[in-house]
């Protein structure tokens, strides 16, 4: 059957995203990857560039695991003793030994009973925060928060939504003060990403969870604190336990991060309670209708975690904290504006549109593979590249895009 109105109308939608300098447009592929070799990390060959190298300062793998060759034959064992896929969901035709390992080795990291591996961060926000709403919940959430969380908010259909503003404490604690008042929601759950990932600033977790305690006795099934430190595990703390271990919080009720980011694999999971994690199993229709990451895949994390939960492993955390800040002096010193802060995650506020899409394009002609952000995914005059330093990365990288950054500065 033709669709041939349809197809304009999306076109058209595509042209005012073309129109506003939104679009995202054709994605890098990425077709060689080149390890690292004296002074330079690792570099990157892009379809349609030939044989010219990139550095990649876009990339989540903060401590550079993913090409780490240990790693990388815990999966290879792993796929010659399972295969390279799962076969089905778990409920179905049973799970594997990696799967079962790496959620207990992620929970005993965390300080938690239980851990819950899902397909992606995404889909276990979405696959924790639907079901432990119900219609008598309020949801509460920081305003900058990730579009997982925006998104769980929207589908969880609870009895009502309040944002407060980007870390407002004053804001949290009259929202949780007017719903005590109120008298009409059984539970309560604060939601917040630990390290907003536009930004690289954290949220202050010792405060919020003052918070819920101090609301908790109020409402009949309490105020939970839910938490996504997808970027913050890993890549910020001293030993790499993330937003938690930055604020020294306690009272963290629910923590959700990722498997594909700072221990460069694939996959997301929640820790928590028993209680909580076989209540999930239950009922999470994105855990029980989707299939896992691979056994492979789960074997290879559970090798990055064990490096990571090592003293090693906080040697690579404490260089990255050096690269970065090695990094965030060198804009300043050139004179651009970023925001203060010690994550990885190192935003260049640019402002405007057009000339951080300039910029971005200034820096790919020589080499340097970065991400330009601009409205919607971040406000207007909010607009930015934002920087990410890995652990791979060297000195003499960093310097480098530096020195590209400062023969750009014209064009902000």
């Amino acid at each position: 059957m033709p669709v041939n109105r349809l197809h304009e109308v999306l076109a058209g939608e595509i042209a005012a995203l073309d129109e506003k300098g939104t679009r995202k447009g054709a994605e890098d592929v990425i077709t060689a990857v080149i390890p690292a070799a004296g002074a330079c990390g690792p570099r990157y060959r892009l379809a349609g560039h030939g044989d010219k190298p990139f550095i990649k300062m876009n990339s989540n793998a903060y401590l550079g695991m993913c090409l780490r060759p240990e790693v990388r034959a815990a999966e290879e064992q792993a796929v010659q003793k399972f295969g390279v896929g799962p076969g089905a969901v778990r409920f179905i035709s049973g799970t594997y030994i990696t799967h079962v390992d790496l959620e207990a080795r992620l929970a005993a990291f965390h300080g938690r009973e239980s851990g819950m591996i899902f397909s992606s961060a995404y889909a276990t926000t979405l696959g924790v925060l639907v079901p432990l709403t119900t219609p008598d919940t309020l949801v509460v959430s920081d305003e900058l928060n990730h579009n997982c969380i925006i998104n769980a908010m929207r589908l969880s259909r609870p009895a009502a939504k309040k944002v407060y503003g980007h870390l407002d404490m004053d804001a949290l604690k009259g929202i949780l003060h007017e719903a005590a008042e109120a008298d009409r929601y059984r539970r309560v759950i604060v939601v917040t990403d630990g390290v907003f990932s536009m930004r690289g600033d954290h949220a202050p977790l010792d405060v919020i969870a003052g918070l819920c305690r101090e609301f908790d006795d109020k409402f009949p099934e309490n105020v939970i604190l839910m938490v996504d430190d997808s970027h913050g595990v890993g890549a910020f703390g001293r030993t790499g336990r993330g937003s938690e271990e930055i604020t020294g919080a306690q009272g963290v009720d629910i923590l959700v991060a990722t498997l594909g980011k700072a221990l460069g694999v694939n996959g997301g999971y929640v820790v928590g309670s028993k209680v909580l994690t076989d209540y999930l199993r239950e009922t999470a229709p994105l855990y029980i209708y989707s299939n896992p990451i691979t056994p492979a895949e789960a074997a290879a994390a559970l090798r990055s975690l064990e490096i990571l939960d090592s003293p090693e492993g906080a040697g690579i955390v404490e260089a990255l904290a050096g690269k970065t800040r090695r990094f965030r002096t060198g804009l300043v010193k050139a004179g651009y504006e970023t925001l203060p802060g010690e994550h990885p995650v190192v935003p260049l506020m640019v402002r405007d549109t057009g000339r951080t899409r300039d910029l971005v394009s200034h820096l790919k002609k020589r080499g340097v593979l970065a991400t330009g952000l601009a409205f919607p995914v971040v406000p207007r005059g909010d607009e930015e590249i934002r920087f990410q330093i890995n652990a791979d990365h060297t000195d003499a990288d960093i310097d480098d895009v530096l020195e590209i950054l400062d023969a750009g500065h014209g064009r902000t």
